[in-house]
């Protein structure tokens, strides 16, 4: 029985021990490692490029990057520098000039645009071209017997009615009849199947002979151009073509022969 009491005391003294007994955590505390920044010792190889090949490739054909100049006719090649030269000499950079250079730089171009004005001026009226009538819409006036699209050349009398046309300076109508005549020398000698419906382009490639077809073509140009573009031109210029027809019509009379 003391026994038990015993045990119990015991007991309760544990019991109110603990329940004033307080357990607090603190944090632990650690140590960071700093950072420490090594340089790199690596060596470095520094390549350069090898001026020998670079030389060797651009040699080679299919490193050549320029335009061919065998691919581009002279025709071409006289326009393209033409318009380099015209781009360069309008091309300038107003921030960099003075107001007096700006100036002058201006009534320089009024100038060439006065000159290239006149050059073209001068040009046609070499070539016979009313340069009045060029520009205006109003066709000129001129007695035409033959209608222009319904036209029979083996109804025509062409050396009359070219002398005619001479007679009367009406020069822009014996070219007309000058080429219906070039026309009819082809059909004679068998070189063109001549139609009523038919364009001067289909004339043109039903020719086999290349120079003949060559020189054709040219006098087809300067009919359409002083016909169809209603140009009137003078005795010079109309006796130049002229020339040209008979020769063109000699050498086809020569072969039938």
């Amino acid at each position: 029985m003391r026994f038990s009491l015993f045990l119990l005391c015991c007991l309760l003294a544990t019991n109110v021990s603990l329940g004033y007994t307080k357990v607090q955590l603190l944090p632990v505390k650690t140590k960071t490692a700093k950072a420490i920044l090594k340089a790199d010792s690596s060596a470095l190889n520094i390549r350069q490029f090898n001026q020998d090949s670079l030389k060797a490739y651009s040699k080679k054909p299919e490193f050549q990057y320029k335009e061919a100049a065998q691919d581009i006719s002279w025709w071409d090649r006289f326009w393209r520098g033409f318009w380099d030269w015209i781009a360069h000499l309008f091309s300038f950079n107003t921030k960099k000039l003075t107001a007096s250079a700006l100036f002058w730089q201006i009534v320089k171009i009024l100038f060439l645009l006065l000159g290239a004005a006149a050059l073209i001026v001068f040009i046609l009226k070499a070539a016979g071209i009313d340069v009045k009538n060029l520009f205006s819409r109003k066709s000129t006036n001129a007695p035409i017997p033959y209608s222009e699209f319904f036209e029979d050349i083996n109804t025509i009398d062409f050396d009359t009615e070219i002398e005619n046309a001479v007679a009367k300076h009406n020069y822009r109508f014996a070219v007309r009849l000058q080429y219906l005549k070039c026309l009819k020398q082809l059909s004679d000698a068998d070189l063109i199947d001549w139609q009523i419906d038919k364009t001067n382009n289909v004339y043109i490639n039903e020719l086999i002979n290349s120079e003949q077809r060559s020189i054709f073509k040219i006098l087809t140009y300067q009919f359409e151009y002083i016909w169809y573009g209603e140009f009137v031109i003078n005795a010079a210029v109309y006796n130049r073509i002229s020339g040209s027809f008979h020769d063109f019509n000699k050498q086809i009379t020569h072969e039938r022969l």
